[in-house]
C-alpha cells in the first residue's frame, strides 16, 4: 500500500513516478499489460457494483505495473471525476489524451473541461483534434462551434453548428439553441430569436430559455428578458445562472439594490457561502454604480483571485517581454526602408484599424465610425494574429514572426506580402461583414497595436486610429472585467499595468522608427467635444462627416465586447477619471504607469 506521503500531489493515489512525474517515453508497449487483464476486469466489475474504493485499489495496482493502460486510466479518471479531487481527474484526462491521442471521448471531455475553466485557446486545440479524429461525428462539430463562438470566430462556429445539425439528421434543440447564441454574437438577432423560438417549442429547457433571455437583454429588450427568466425559474427556481442573469438585467434597468439583493441570495445558496469570480465582478460593477467604491474594489479583487485560481491563468510576462524586444529589434527604420510594401487593392473595401488596450474606448470609436453609411463594422477580427502565427509556413521560412519577414528579400518570396494581405482580405470577404456601399470596414481587435510594423507593411495606407484613455481608468476597467487579452495580464492589477506600459512603449518605438498613418484619439475628448472628435477622425480617414455618427447609441449592431451595454446609451461622462475614486487601491499601478501617464499628457489627481 502506498502511504499518503508517497502519493502524487495531484491526488490520483499513484506514486509521482507513475503519475505526474512519469517519463512517458519509458512506458512499456501496450501488449505488455495483457497479464493484467483479470485485474482490470475485476476493477470494472467492482466499479459497476459501486465498490469504488476496491475498484480504485485495483486500478492503482494495474497502473503501478503498466502506467499507460487505457482501461485502468479511464476507470481511475471516472473515479476521480465523481469522487475528487478535480486536479487528479484533469491530470489523468490529459495523460489519456497524450498517450492515446485517438480516444475521442477523452478529447471531448478534455475540451469541455478546458472550456468550463476558461482556457479557450487550449480547448480550441483539443476541439480541432476531435474534428480531425471524427469528422463525421456531430458532437465534434458541436464542440468546434462552441469554441469558435467563444473565441470570437462566430462565422466559423456557425459553419460547425450547421454541420452538426446536418450530420445528426434531426434538429436537436440544444444544438439549435447553440446556433442561436452564435447568431446573437454576430448581431443577427432576428435569426437568433427565430431559432430560440424553435428550440423552446421543441424542448423548453433551461439552456435554451437562459440563452434566449441573455440574447433579449443584449438586444435591449429587458422586459422580454425578465419574462424568459421567469419561465426558466419554473424549471430551476434558484439556479445560479438565472440569478446572475436577473442581476444583470436589474443592473441595466438601474435597479441596483434589487440586483445586489439577488447576488446576495446567490451567495447564500452557494456551498461555500460565497460568490464565484464572475458574480463578484458583476457585484463590484453594481457597487461602483452606487458609489460604494471601496466595497466595489474588494469585490473586483476577490473575483479576480477566484478566476485566477480556478483557471490557473498567470500573466506570461517573460513571453510578452521577449516578443516586444524581438519586434523592436526587427522593425527598425533602416530595415523598414528596404522592406517592400503590399500594394493597395482598389477592388475591395479597406480596413480602418482601431487600436487600443482593452477598455480604452475602442468600442465607442467603432460604434461611432460604423454609424457612417460608408463604414462597416468588423468588430474584433483575429486575422492579424492569425497571420503572425502562420507567417513562417506562408513564407516558407525556418524563422518565426517577425524574423520570417526577412524572406521578402528573396526573389521567390518577394510577393509574400500580397499573399498575406490577400489572406486577410479573403477572410473579410468570407465573413460577409461589408455592407453595400461601404468603402471601409473596422478592425478593432484589442492590442493590434502590438503588430503595427506588420500592419504598416500589409496596409501602408490604412488609417490607424488609436483610442487612448487615462491609463488608470483603463487598468481599473480591465480589472473589473473578465478579460483574457494580452498574455492573461488582466488577472491582477499589477500585471495589467505592466502589460499596458510594455505595449505603449512598443507603440512609441513604432512611431519613432516607422512612417505611419496614425491618429491618437482621447476618450476624454470624445466625451468633452464629441462632434469635433468625430469630424477629426473622419477627416483623417478621408471621408465626409455624417451626423449619424453623433448618435452612435442608435446603431443597432451588437458589439461583442464587455462594453456592449454602455454603447447603447448616449454619451456620458461618469466613466471619465473614474480612477480618482479608487486612487488608494491603485497605488501599485500608479508607480508602474507613471512614465506612460506623463508621456501621454495625463496627470494623477
Amino acid at each position: 500500500m502506498i502511504s499518503q506521503a508517497q502519493r502524487c500531489p495531484c491526488g490520483s493515489g499513484l506514486r509521482p513516478a507513475r503519475c505526474c512525474q512519469m517519463e512517458l517515453a519509458t512506458l512499456s508497449p501496450p501488449g505488455a499489460a495483457r497479464p493484467l487483464a483479470p485485474v482490470i476486469e475485476r476493477a470494472a466489475e467492482l466499479l459497476r457494483q459501486n465498490a469504488v474504493e476496491e475498484a480504485h485499489h485495483h486500478c492503482l495496482e494495474v497502473l503501478e505495473l503498466s502506467p499507460g493502460q487505457l482501461d485502468a486510466l479511464t476507470m481511475l479518471y471516472q473515479i476521480c471525476q465523481t469522487q475528487g479531487p478535480r486536479s487528479a481527474a484533469e491530470a489523468l484526462l490529459r495523460r489519456i489524451v497524450h498517450l492515446h491521442p485517438n480516444t475521442f471521448w477523452a478529447i471531448n471531455e478534455l475540451t469541455l473541461l478546458l472550456f468550463g475553466k476558461g482556457a479557450t485557446l487550449e480547448a480550441l486545440h483539443q476541439a480541432r483534434n476531435a474534428v480531425r479524429i471524427a469528422p463525421d461525428n456531430p458532437q465534434s462539430h458541436n464542440l468546434m462551434g462552441m469554441l469558435m463562438t467563444e473565441a470570437n470566430r462566430p462565422q466559423v462556429g456557425e459553419y460547425h453548428y450547421r454541420k452538426a445539425i446536418e450530420m445528426a439528421g434531426t434538429r436537436d434543440p440544444i444544438t439549435i439553441a447553440n446556433l442561436a447564441w452564435n447568431l446573437k454574437n454576430q448581431g443577427r438577432m432576428d435569426e437568433a430569436r427565430r431559432l430560440y423560438e424553435e428550440a423552446a417549442a421543441r424542448e423548453p429547457d433551461l439552456h435554451t430559455l437562459l440563452g434566449w433571455a441573455r440574447m433579449e437583454e443584449a438586444d435591449r429588450h429587458l422586459d422580454r428578458a425578465e419574462e424568459l427568466l421567469d419561465r426558466a425559474a419554473v424549471l430551476a427556481p434558484e439556479d445560479p445562472r438565472i440569478l446572475l442573469s436577473r442581476a444583470v438585467v436589474c443592473g441595466r434597468n438601474r435597479d441596483y439594490p434589487r440586483a445586489l439583493a439577488i447576488l446576495d441570495r446567490l451567495a447564500a445558496l452557494a456551498d461555500d457561502g460565497g460568490l464565484g469570480g464572475n458574480e463578484l465582478l458583476e457585484k463590484g460593477r453594481l457597487l461602483d454604480q452606487m458609489n460604494r467604491f471601496d466595497e466595489a474594489f474588494d469585490a473586483f479583487s476577490e473575483g479576480k483571485r477566484l478566476l485566477r485560481e480556478r483557471a490557473g491563468f498567470a500573466y506570461g510576462a517573460e513571453e510578452a517581454a521577449a516578443l516586444a524586444e524581438r519586434l523592436k529589434g526587427f522593425f527598425t527604420g533602416s530595415r523598414m526602408r528596404i522592406l517592400p510594401r503590399a500594394d493597395v487593392r482598389d477592388d475591395v473595401a479597406q480596413p480602418i484599424f482601431i487600436l487600443g488596450f482593452p477598455r480604452s474606448g475602442t468600442t465607442l470609436v467603432e460604434q461611432t465610425l460604423s454609424a457612417h453609411p460608408r463604414i462597416s463594422a468588423g468588430d474584433e477580427l483575429p486575422f492579424i494574429n492569425e497571420i503572425t502565427d502562420s507567417m513562417a509556413r506562408t513564407l516558407n521560412s525556418p524563422l518565426r514572426y517577425p524574423e520570417a519577414l526577412a524572406e521578402l528579400w528573396m526573389g521567390d518570396r518577394r510577393h509574400g506580402l500580397e499573399e498575406l494581405r490577400d489572406h486577410y482580405l479573403g477572410q473579410i470577404g468570407r465573413l460577409g461583414i461589408i455592407e453595400p456601399g461601404s468603402d471601409w470596414f473596422t478592425d478593432k481587435m484589442p492590442l493590434n497595436e502590438t503588430h503595427l510594423g506588420l500592419i504598416a507593411l500589409l496596409f501602408p495606407d490604412a488609417p490607424l486610429v488609436h483610442a487612448v484613455r487615462h491609463p488608470l481608468d483603463t487598468i481599473l476597467s480591465v480589472f473589473s472585467n473578465n478579460l483574457t487579452h494580452g498574455f492573461y495580464c488582466g488577472f491582477s492589477l499589477e500585471s495589467a499595468a505592466r502589460h499596458y506600459r510594455l505595449v505603449m512603449e512598443l507603440v512609441d518605438h513604432y512611431r519613432s522608427e516607422l512612417t505611419l498613418r496614425y491618429l491618437p484619439v482621447r476618450y476624454e475628448d470624445m466625451v468633452d467635444d464629441q462632434e469635433n472628435s468625430v469630424r477629426r477622425m473622419l477627416d483623417f480617414i478621408g471621408d465626409s462627416f455624417d451626423a449619424a455618427c453623433l448618435n452612435f447609441h442608435e446603431n443597432r449592431r451588437y458589439a461583442r465586447t464587455a462594453s456592449y451595454a454602455q454603447v447603447t446609451e448616449p454619451l456620458y461622462d461618469r466613466s471619465r477619471y473614474r480612477y480618482r475614486h479608487y486612487l488608494k487601491h491603485l497605488e501599485p499601478a500608479v508607480e508602474i504607469l507613471a512614465p506612460v501617464i506623463e508621456r501621454l499628457g495625463y496627470a494623477v489627481e
